[in-house]
């Protein structure tokens, strides 16, 4: 898959577990988990703001393309 998810960096550089980060946007640890495995097929815009804005972060510190040609 092209595009990586750099999720666990970013919350090893504030710091942060993922269950913490889970609670503080209201879902649930098994959802975030997916997400930070890339396996999700979807983000919603209402999510990555919400993670964005928890890790003072911008989108692209979470999200990464990779072409894999």
């Amino acid at each position: 898959m092209p595009i990586i998810i750099n999720l666990d960096t970013v919350l090893e550089r504030r710091g942060m577990k993922s269950y913490e980060l889970a609670e503080a946007i209201n879902i649930t640890t098994a959802n975030l988990s997916i997400l930070k495995t890339g396996k999700a097929k979807a983000v919603r815009f209402s999510t990555l703001e919400a993670i964005c804005k928890v890790l003072e972060c911008q989108p692209g510190d979470i999200l990464e393309y990779i072409d894999e040609d």
